[in-house]
This record gives structure tokens, C-alpha cells and sequence, in this order.
């Protein structure tokens, strides 16, 4: 049996919003989701990278998955709409506290740079507006041999019909580059309404040019591999992995009291040698 991931679900402050989009997720089959924390830096005004909650402030009780006996995996992400060089920072210690990482390029240079070079997770095309670039093979190519993944969201396509031909665009025209590999196919949900089954998802990707077979990839198989990227991005190639264990207290075995063994202690009425 096939797991369904959606690596995109929108960051509302509003905890009972978020909270009916996991359920919503989780009664639609959906295994495992991110909550996308979408960071777009300026030149006039400082931005801070943002914090993401802790889950079970979010979410105090995770719904059990439809189908199965096991509760929905929830995990953090941060998107990083790219329109300078310098809005990506390789080595900002903020990006740690993310499960998956992923950056959004406005122009053809950037693309290439997110190809090539930013050590992200996925790489988001823009479905709200016409590309000002064509996608060429190499940079493809580039980033699918390093285990990088192209993301494609529909949610858009469901509020406009400007944006939904825009959304059909542009991923036609990528899916002609990268011939549907290391692809994903998310939501970018803001209500529980624009959340979609992912056997609706595997029909829509037959529109954005995906085959069958990849496009029920781009639902399951595709996502599970960002996830692997992800954890092993943060580790030496996956081979080393750290983790800090809290020290556990000396265990004491059972009737320890401290007191010297028996043998030991002065019997009563005996007189010790000075």
C-alpha cells in the first residue's frame, strides 16, 4: 500500500485553522505533511527568519490516518522565495530547525544557482505567474543527479483561472525538461477546502504532463525520497548521525541503600582498636 505525503500545507497563526488542515489530511489518506513556513526577504525592510512552533502546540492529539492505525506524521518546513543571491543563506543556523528546506528562484540565474549549488531539499516553481525564463536541460539535470526535487502546487489552480493556466504552463514546461522525474505534486493549502484526495492528485498530474506511473510517484515515492534527502542532509552523506540524549541518573541496584555490605559493618557491642 502506497504512503501519500503533502509537503505543503500553509502556516496559519490561527492554531484550530492548522489544526483542521491536518485532520482534513489525515481523513484524506495523507501519511505524512509539512507545514510550510514561506520566508520572502526585502531589500527595504529586515526580515527575520521564522521560528516554527512545536507541533504539539499546534496540534495538542494527531488524527489517525484514514485506512490506517498509526497517527499522521507532521513535520516543519521553510521556503525561501529567492529574488537575490543573498536571500539564501547556506550556513544560517535558523535553517536547523527545519525538517526540509526549500527555496522558490525568480529568475533564471537563481534557478541555476538552486540547481546547481544551494544544498535545499526542493526547489518550488511559481504557479501564480508566467515564468520570465525557459527551463533548460542542464540545470535539470544538475539538480536531479544531486537528489533535488521540483514541486508543483495546485491549490492556486483552484482560486483563479488566470493562475490555473499559469499553473498548467509552467508545469508543462517542466515536466518537457525533466521528463517527470524528481518531481512532487503539493497543495499549498490554506483551508481545508483546497486539500484534494491524492488519487485526484494522480489524475491531475496527467494534465501537468506527468505519466501515470510518475505521476502517482509525485504523491508517494517522490516525496518519501525528500524526506531521505532531507535527514541526510543534515548528517555526514547519512552515514553519522548525533544525537543528544538527555544523561540518565546512576542506577542503583535493588536494595541499595549506600550503606556498606554486611560483611563489612561493625557487629553490635564489638570494640574497635584504636
Amino acid at each position: 500500500m502506497s504512503v501519500f505525503m503533502d509537503l505543503n500545507l500553509v502556516y496559519s497563526p490561527d492554531s484550530s485553522r492548522l489544526q483542521n488542515l491536518v485532520e482534513t489530511a489525515a481523513h484524506l489518506g495523507y501519511s505524512t505533511v509539512a507545514i510550510n513556513y514561506v520566508y520572502e526577504p526585502t531589500a527595504k525592510k529586515k526580515q527575520d527568519i521564522p521560528t516554527p512552533r512545536p507541533i504539539k502546540d499546534l496540534i495538542p492529539e494527531l488524527p489517525i490516518v484514514q485506512g490506517r492505525s498509526r497517527p499522521i506524521r507532521v513535520l516543519n518546513r521553510l521556503t525561501v522565495m529567492m529574488s537575490d543571491s543573498s536571500h539564501f543563506r547556506a550556513t544560517a543556523a535558523e535553517y536547523r530547525a527545519f525538517d526540509l528546506l526549500a527555496v522558490q528562484p525568480t529568475t533564471e540565474k537563481l534557478f541555476h544557482a538552486a540547481c546547481m549549488i544551494c544544498d535545499v531539499d526542493i526547489i518550488c516553481i511559481s504557479v501564480t505567474e508566467k515564468l520570465p525564463f525557459f527551463f533548460k536541460r542542464a540545470p535539470v539535470n544538475g539538480a536531479t543527479e544531486r537528489g533535488v526535487v521540483f514541486e508543483v502546487s495546485y491549490a492556486a489552480a483552484l482560486r483563479d483561472s488566470t493562475r490555473r493556466r499559469y499553473t498548467i504552463a509552467n508545469s508543462t514546461a517542466l515536466m518537457e525538461s525533466c521528463r517527470g522525474r524528481n518531481v512532487i505534486l503539493s497543495s499549498a493549502a490554506e483551508t481545508p477546502l483546497e486539500l484534494r484526495g491524492p488519487y485526484d492528485i494522480t489524475n491531475l498530474g496527467l494534465l501537468f504532463g506527468l505519466t501515470d506511473g510518475d505521476s502517482k510517484d509525485a504523491v508517494s515515492s517522490s516525496c518519501r525520497s525528500v524526506v531521505l534527502h532531507a535527514e541526510t542532509r543534515k548528517t555526514a552523506s547519512g552515514i553519522i548521525y548525533t544525537v543528544q540524549h538527555p544523561e540518565a541518573p546512576p542506577t542503583k541496584t535493588p536494595g541499595d541503600t549506600g550503606d556498606p555490605p554486611a560483611a563489612k559493618r561493625a557487629k553490635p557491642g564489638a570494640v574497635i582498636d584504636s
